[in-house]
């Protein structure tokens, strides 16, 4: 067979276009972390503390509109921490969708939520609470509620308006205690 001729098997073909070849050391792709996990059981005792928190907290909500953004950081948070959070560089361990619920569902859902994501040692979930564009002129309601109950609650460290690729200022991340 002659060098400077080109091969007549696909094999000789190969072998010519993919040249000299070395041992991977490792086959392991890395991945993305893990997928959320499925929701557990709630306990009694669970279900009683977020009819506690229901009754607890009267408020009305801040007043926001459709295109406002969101922004919470508790005192001492490192800003570092916080610009993560914003640049949505955290993975999302889980996602809760209050869409189409009441103000009294929407707060039970997210309190069992974050109980939730207590359980599992979650550190950064995605609310999406819409932007309340058709909130006729009372403008989004649940958006503003999402907002001060957040802020209540001790497990959230810090929480800001999405992306726009992740829902926008219809959407929060929330960054959780350890």
């Amino acid at each position: 067979m002659d060098h400077d001729s080109p091969p007549d098997d696909d094999a000789a073909l190969f072998r010519a276009a993919v040249g000299e070849v070395r041992p991977v050391r490792q086959d392991r792709h890395a991945g993305r972390g893990k997928p959320p996990r499925p929701h557990p059981q709630h306990s009694e005792a669970a279900d009683r503390e977020v009819v506690r928190d229901l009754m607890f907290d009267p408020f009305g909500g801040t007043e926001v509109q459709p295109g406002d953004e969101l922004q919470f950081a508790r005192t001492g948070l490192q800003r570092n921490t916080y610009r993560k959070l914003r640049r949505g560089q955290y993975r999302l361990d889980g996602e809760l969708d209050l869409h189409g619920m009441t103000t009294a569902e929407a707060r039970q859902a997210l309190a069992l939520f974050l109980l939730e994501a207590r359980d599992l040692s979650w550190r950064c979930v995605r609310v999406i609470h819409g932007k309340g564009l058709r909130s006729s002129n009372r403008g989004p309601v649940l958006k503003g509620h999402v907002a001060h109950w957040l802020t209540q609650r001790d497990e959230v460290l810090a929480f800001c308006s999405a992306r726009p690729a992740d829902g926008g200022t219809g959407a929060v991340y929330v960054l959780l205690k350890r």
